[in-house]
């Protein structure tokens, strides 16, 4: 046996949280990539154009679409429980679980901080922020993201009551330059996350052209 395989190493897609207090506390790359994402985008665009009003703003952009993802994470403790995994032993797939939840949670420091200064007399009314969080499908989508909807089906647990299967259904929102701060690190992620979209537009007209030969081209300047 040479332990070489015809079988291509794939990439796991991820989901990250980024909070400088605590790095690791919510960093969950899939067990097993899903089968399918779907991907919903909606245009920054003027809408009313009734009666010549607006008709100026017709193919005015006002920023990137709004994009909506969904798609379904499956998490098993199966081979981690068969290879003698002390985690998964001791706590099945609840630690992975609790790193997406975590996503949705303020900060218990925070929260005990402002409960404080409640009882003090001090009023608090800038709510905490969540840790800024990425959709990591390669390394060319790497995508800020708020989650908007999120459902477990928690599907057979060990003689503790540890989950060691379930089913995870994710809804995120793509946060764009329009919806981030100046100072916010997610702005300039999503902007390199465009650069390298527009690449591949480029790239793909470019191979259209080729195939179809100049038969598109010359419609194009016919019609203009």
């Amino acid at each position: 046996m040479t332990g070489l395989t015809r079988s291509p190493r794939v990439t796991r897609g991820a989901i990250i949280g980024l909070d400088p207090a605590n790095p690791l506390a919510s960093v969950v790359a899939f067990q097993y990539n899903p089968d399918e994402m779907t991907r919903s985008l909606q245009a920054r665009a003027a809408t009313d154009t009734a009666a010549g009003a607006g008709r100026n703003d017709a193919l005015r952009l006002y920023g990137p679409p709004i994009e909506s993802i969904r798609l379904t994470v499956e998490i098993d403790a199966a081979d981690q429980l068969a290879a003698g995994d002390p985690l998964a032993t001791s706590l099945g797939i609840y630690p992975q679980l609790s790193a997406l939840e975590m996503l949705l949670y303020p900060k218990t420091a925070k929260v005990l901080l402002n409960t404080a200064l409640t009882a003090a007399g001090t009023i608090e009314l800038i709510p905490p922020d969540a840790p800024l969080t990425l959709l990591v499908w390669g390394v060319k989508r790497v995508l800020p993201v708020r989650l908007t909807s999120f459902s477990i089906t928690e599907q057979a647990y060990d003689p503790e009551l540890n989950p060691i299967r379930a089913r995870v259904e994710l809804g995120l929102q793509v946060l764009s330059y329009n919806d981030l701060t100046l100072d916010n690190p997610g702005r300039y992620v999503f902007l390199a996350h465009q650069v390298v979209k527009e690449a591949m537009a480029t790239a793909g007209s470019l191979a259209t052209v080729a195939t179809t030969g100049s038969g598109i081209v010359g419609s194009l300047s016919v019609g203009v």
